[in-house]
Order: C-alpha cells, then structure tokens, then sequence
C-alpha cells in the first residue's frame, strides 16, 4: 500500500466504493487522515460496510463540513455528460476533487529514496486501444530484464493498492481518459500515446475533450520522454506540441504503418519487421512475424510502444527482443486459445468497438468470425472494406440481425448463441482457418462483461474434438 501524504489529520470524502475507491480509503487511512466513505449504491455501501468501514452520507446536507477534498472513483462522471450530485456540490463549495492517480503521484516518492542507488521511475500509457496490451508488455520486458516492477491502475490493482518503491523500480501504469482528465498531479518519467480514435464522447463532451483528456498526461506531467504514435493527426499534433525541433529525442515517434525515419528517435514497423531509429540511421531491427503473442499491425504498434518505452528506460534491444517472443499475450486480446486440427481459435472479446473489430480482421487470414452482443452507435458497415479475410460469419446477440443487415452480401449465419457460434463454425472451418470472436459490439445483452464473453468462448472451444 502506498500511504497518502498531505492529508494527516484531515477529514477526506472518498466517493465510490469499488476496488480503487476501497483502496483510497485504506491508503488515507494509512497516511494519517480520516476518510469519510460514501457511494450512491446500497449494495457498494454494504460491501464497504461488511469489510469494517463506516459510511457518512456525502449527500446530506452540510456533509462537506471540515472536508479537505474529495476523491472520487474514475467511473463517475464530474463533467459530462451529468455531473454526479455529491461531485457537483463539492466543486459549488470549493473542495478539491481528486483522484487516486493524483494522490499516487503526490504519495509515491518518499525520504527513503534519499538512500536509493537508482531512483524508481514510472511509465504511464494511455490511448484508446492497445493500452493494455502494451502496459502488459512493458512489465514483461522489464521482468524479463531482471528489474523489480509493478503494474497497477486500469489493469491489475489499484496505483495505491502497490508496494512502497523498492530501489531502481518501475512502476507501469495504464491510465484511462477517465483517469488523466481528473488527476490534479501527473508527473510520468515516461509518458505513452498508443492512438485515438472515438470512444467514451458522452463523458467528454465529444472527441475534442476526449483528446484533451489523454493529452494532460503529457501536457500537466511534463515527462523527461514521450512515446507518441503519430498513426493518427492527434498523435501528430501532440509529438509537434512536445518536441523543441525535428531532432528532439526526448519525444519517440511510433508508427504502425510508415517509415520514420526523419527524427531524432523514432520506432515503427513495417511489414512484420520494427525497426529503430536515432539521428537519422538505424540502429534495429526485430522481425516480429513470429511473435506468436502479437499478432497484427495493431500488435505491432503496440511493441514498437513498449520497445520504445524499454529503450528510453536503457534496456538493450536484444534483451527486448528475446522478452517479446515470450509474451503470451492478455486474455481476450487477440488471444489465441487452441489450435485443433489445423484450426486457430482466437479469443478477442475486447473488442466490442468496431475499431478494436477492424483490427482483429487485419490481423489474421481465412477467418471464420464470430461478432454481435449489443451493437453500438454508428453500427458495423465501416467494417465492409475489412472482410476480404473473412470466409463466413456467424452473428449471435441482440444485434447480430442488424449486423447481418448492415454487410450485406458477407456469407454469414444468424446463430444466436455462442454455442450454437462455436459448434457451426468449427464444423465448417478447414486446416488453416482462424475461428475469431471479435464481436465490434457490448457484451450486456448475453453477458456480465466481455471477459466473461471471452472465457464462455474459450470454454466451447476448449470442449471441442481434437
């Protein structure tokens, strides 16, 4: 646990209850102040209340009284497209309205390190798709290098739920737009932007804000390096935002789809093979088509992020090579679960937009596709160039008619269900086919979450001949 600091004996509200907003408490509890618990749940007040805390209900009247500040959980929104009634009152009343990623950055580093021989530092990744990916892949690579590490934040634990810094350590945080936009400290040794692309636009009040949201990490944390991939006009404005001239190699540049070899540092991948560049030469080169746990352009991009946030960290690139060939991948991301008789079965639950969709579609051949839940907004035909792969489909869920309607002239089966999915598709696929459940939708009209998706996927297959 990592104690807050500034607050000893002061009074702080912590509103919602979930793992971060329990481990808030414990850790505002552990560095001296007094933590007043609060969520608009019964069911969460009762979960709290059932592991020994006490609850004060933040929505009556004068319950800001001696309060110092209020830190609230990344889900509840503070601005769009509602703000949450307990947030708006603080604000009206001028308490400070953090969250858990701002207490870390203002808790993590302590006297202790005084006596370290290498000061820990911390990596930050944010984007819109492949964060976690690459936030896994960066622990990876530093655990394979033999150097103490922690991962936390929108994957694993909670930031303050880690261990205090041991010396010369790496703490890997993923960071979500709903994180960075409320954080009153960012201070990232390193900083990474994977990519954007629209997602969550209610909460921020459309893409400019959503854009903005990402862009604090950078602008309010002023990293000493930023790995940004520059795929998309945001990515290119920002790397232009950040960097003093072309040779600026405190910014790492990081392409998926092009040739960078015109900056100060810069790592992209073409054709299977990621290659480094510095001042204008070559320095490396990976050949990542057999990089079984990183399948795809989108995998790709992700390496080249985590290569990159691995070099600016000063490991070698052999060392970095070696790691990403024993990466195994994150379940539900682009997972492959089974090869049975001469058919690749792979577990992309996680991608319930359809740009996630998109790039599972690219990334593998003679695919057999398993997509539908519940739809999203915009609907799936900006997915009608991206089929050339696809031999048939098979839709399931709520919204699998819908999509059959919006791809037209895509061989496909309306089947329901997932089981039905499974049993018809590995009846039909062929030695060198791809069964791939990439639904481009929600997973809430058959199931809790899309891991749940993805392991009831996993299970079926799992029950199949060999």
């Amino acid at each position: 646990m990592i104690p807050v600091q500034g607050y000893a004996g002061h009074k702080v509200a912590v509103l919602g209850l979930g793992r971060s907003g329990l481990a808030t408490a414990a850790a505002l509890k552990a560095g001296g102040a007094e933590p007043l618990l609060w969520d608009d749940s019964p069911e969460s007040r009762a979960r709290a209340e059932a592991a020994g805390w006490a609850c004060h209900d933040l929505t009556r009247e004068g319950a800001f009284a001696g309060v110092s500040a209020l830190i609230t959980s990344p889900g509840i929104p503070h601005l769009y497209p509602q703000p949450n009634n307990v947030i708006a009152k603080a604000m009206e009343e001028g308490i400070p309205v953090d969250n858990d990623i701002g207490l870390f950055f203002r808790s993590w580093a302590t006297a202790d390190w005084d006596d370290f021989e290498t000061a820990p530092r911390s990596v930050c990744v944010t984007g819109s798709n492949g964060k976690s990916t690459t936030t896994a892949l960066i622990h990876h690579i530093l655990r394979h290098a033999g150097r103490p590490t922690q991962m936390a934040g929108n994957i694993g634990r909670g930031v303050l739920d880690i261990d205090p810094a041991e010396d010369g350590e790496v703490v890997v945080l993923e960071l979500s737009s709903y994180q960075t936009d409320l954080a009153r400290a960012l201070t990232p040794d390193v900083a990474v932007f994977t990519n954007l692309s629209p997602d969550h636009l209610d909460r921020h009040g459309g893409m400019g804000g959503y854009f903005a949201a990402k862009r604090r990490l950078f602008a309010e944390g002023g990293p000493d390096r930023a790995v940004i991939g520059v795929d998309e006009k945001e990515g290119v404005y920002l790397a232009n935002q950040i960097a003093t001239s072309r040779e600026d190699d405190r910014v790492i540049r990081i392409s998926a789809a092009r040739k960078l070899g015109d900056y100060g540092w810069s790592v992209f991948a073409r054709k299977g093979f990621l290659a480094e560049w510095r001042k204008g030469r070559q320095v490396a080169s990976i050949d990542l088509r057999e990089v079984t746990g990183l399948p795809g352009a989108h995998n790709h991009q992700n390496a080249c992020a985590a290569y990159a946030a691995c070099r600016s960290l000063g490991l070698a690139p052999r060392l970095i090579e070696e790691a990403l060939r024993s990466f195994e991948g994150l379940p539900h991301r682009s997972q492959t679960v089974a090869e049975k008789r001469g058919v690749r079965y792979v577990n992309d639950s996680k991608a319930t937009n359809v740009d996630s969709a998109e790039k599972a579609l690219q990334a593998f051949r003679n695919i057999r596709w398993i997509a539908g839940g519940l739809g999203k907004e915009g609907g799936v035909a900006s997915l009608r160039p991206h089929l050339e792969h696809v031999k048939k489909a098979y839709f399931i869920g709520h919204s699998g008619r819908d999509f059959a309607l919006e791809l037209a002239g895509l061989e496909h089966e309306i089947c329901e269900t997932m089981e039905r999915a499974v049993a018809r598709a590995a009846a039909e696929a062929e030695a060198g086919d791809t069964v791939l459940l990439a639904p481009a939708a929600a997973s809430f009209d058959q199931y809790p979450n899309f891991e749940k998706r993805g392991d009831h996927f996993a299970e079926l297959v799992a029950a199949l001949p060999e």
